[in-house]
């Protein structure tokens, strides 16, 4: 059965800390749904029992700025892929905070920042809801891939910065702000 509260316990907050993989979904009122699977160690920090954030390294699109952009609906979703099976979902309201943007710095110390890194998503919780998880398959997490890392250190920064720059729109017309610097990481 499922079980609503307006913040995350200790318990939710140790169940996310053992995930590899989460997944982020946005709409828009006029536009399609994005649901995209997230990856990559680190990039997932629970700031508080009512803030969450996670690092974005560019990749085809840029579905989950615009729609944030928008109208600021997200939700994400964890599922325990061991045992105990569970699925979590965050319910919030997020922003994008680019490079340049104010809450930048406060934001990026939470995270080791990697090769292609063009935003962080700033998520206030507004409701979390686990469930069973039980029709969801027990697997084993062997190891993260590098292609996207891999990718992004092999990039001229001026280039990257002109290609990233160039995408200002989602698939569905909706504007985004272009980051303004190439991350390295560290």
């Amino acid at each position: 059965m499922a079980e609503f509260t307006d913040h995350l316990t200790p318990d939710h907050i140790a169940m996310i800390e053992r995930q590899p993989m989460f997944f982020v979904a946005t709409a828009a009122a006029d536009g399609r749904i994005n649901l995209s699977p997230k990856g990559l160690a680190d990039t997932f920090a629970v700031l508080s029992p009512s803030r969450v954030a996670y690092l974005d390294l560019a990749g085809s699109g840029n579905e989950t700025h615009a729609h944030l952009s928008a109208d600021g609906w997200i939700t994400l979703m964890m599922c325990n892929f061991q045992q105990p099976a569970l699925i979590l979902r965050i319910y919030g309201r997020g922003d994008v905070v680019l490079p340049a943007d104010e809450k930048w710095d406060e934001l990026a110390r939470h995270f080791a920042l990697l090769p292609g890194t063009r935003q962080i998503f700033d998520i206030v919780v507004e409701s979390v809801q686990t469930s069973c998880g039980w029709g969801v398959p027990v697997m084993s997490h062997d190891k993260d891939r590098d292609t996207l890392v891999r990718y992004h250190a092999q990039q001229d920064p001026d280039e990257w910065v002109a290609k990233y720059r160039s995408r200002t729109h989602s698939i569905d017309g909706i504007a985004t702000r272009a980051t303004d610097r190439f991350i390295a990481g560290d």
